[in-house]
């Protein structure tokens, strides 16, 4: 791997000129998103990534620390919007058996219908921001660039 660095260890200008693009195109993208799901009166992306980790889950469901770990999202966050999303009737918390304090949680019927309307609107968003901007081998190089920076703890 090359060592880009400049004095001091600091990034070169172009390091960081892909950098800031990375953060420019990501987050204007995930507004993309966003922007359609609420116009779809739809709840926002991150109950679509909960409900798809349940989905993905079946029906044994997960316990809030491994969704937690799936999503990366810290413990106080995801206990507000499990709160919310189980007000709303899209995931149900049971007991575990032998565990007072632990819970299971699953998507319910209306959980995975939303994820459902939710997916048909991401997934449009994604060909239109993605797909019909790259071409298959485009998309193939991208998305192993993106692999290569991936950190090796995550």
């Amino acid at each position: 791997m090359k060592d880009d660095s400049g004095a001091g260890g600091m990034p070169a200008n172009q390091t960081i000129r892909a950098w800031v693009q990375l953060q420019r195109v990501s987050r204007q993208m995930l507004e993309r998103v966003e922007g359609a799901l609420k116009d779809a009166g739809l709840p926002p992306l991150v109950w679509y990534d909960v409900l798809h980790e349940l989905v993905g889950a079946g029906e044994a469901g997960l316990r809030p620390g491994q969704l937690m770990e799936s999503m990366l999202l810290a413990q106080y966050n995801l206990s507000r919007l499990l709160d919310r999303m189980e007000k709303d009737g899209l995931i149900a918390r049971s007991a575990v058996e032998g565990d007072g304090r632990a819970q299971m949680i699953t998507a319910t019927a209306e959980g995975r219908l939303i994820r459902r309307a939710m997916w048909a609107v991401y997934g449009r968003q994604i060909s239109e921001l993605v797909g019909s901007r790259l071409n298959e081998r485009e998309t193939k190089t991208l998305s192993g660039l993106l692999l290569k920076l991936r950190p090796s703890d995550g």
